[in-house]
């Protein structure tokens, strides 16, 4: 079975670029958000209770695929975002914002536990950090086509964010402080690529 990496942080921190970075020069299998090609996306930017449960259990079900895709290649796999972090995050932004109901938060819920019951959870986590107003000048630039969350979501994020690091073993954990790196993190690569390379060679 291949080890599974995924990056993580706020909304417009960086995830997607590192990801492509990382795989592009360090030769891993990407799995990315598609965050343009999802069924409900555009749909539930615009009518967000109507198309949140499906937009939801879309992108669970989206990254459990990537997950068992991954883990069966011939190299580790990298993805941008991933499974614990559209659930602990972004299912519970929804469920704050009235998106969701209890009953349609239940059913993600149960559908994430019974996922990580047959999965293993990601063998690293980076963890992308940077200040929060620097996050939000990164997220304001970025400019999307198509935007599910909003600035004065970012104080939210990061709080679900902390809350879920929090229970993760520190062992999976590579914090990564990205407030001083160039936007394509090009200085930064060569370093991660060290210790993520340095970390898998002591997995089993």
């Amino acid at each position: 079975m291949a080890k599974l990496i995924v990056v993580v942080g706020n909304s417009g921190v960086g995830k997607t670029t590192l990801t492509r970075a990382l795989c592009s020069c360090g030769g891993y299998n990407p799995g990315l958000e598609q965050h343009i090609e999802r069924p409900f996306q555009a749909s539930f930017k615009n009518d967000h209770r109507t198309y949140a449960l499906g937009n939801q259990i879309d992108y669970l079900l989206l990254r459990t695929e990537q997950e068992e895709l991954l883990r069966a290649g011939d190299r580790p796999g990298i993805q941008d975002g991933g499974l614990d972090l559209d659930f602990y995050v972004f299912t519970r932004l929804f469920l704050l914002k009235g998106y969701l109901n209890d009953r349609e938060f239940n059913l993600c819920e149960r559908l994430y536990t019974q996922v990580r019951r047959a999965l293993p959870l990601p063998d690293i986590i980076i963890y992308l950090s940077a200040p929060l107003d620097l996050v939000t000048e990164r997220f304001a630039r970025r400019r999307r086509s198509l935007e599910i969350t909003e600035p004065n979501d970012l104080p939210t994020i990061q709080g679900f964010l902390d809350g879920w690091l929090a229970g993760i073993d520190s062992s999976r954990l590579l914090r990564v402080d990205v407030s001083q790196i160039d936007p394509e993190y090009r200085n930064l690569i060569p370093a991660v690529l060290e210790q993520v390379a340095s970390r898998l060679a002591r997995l089993p």
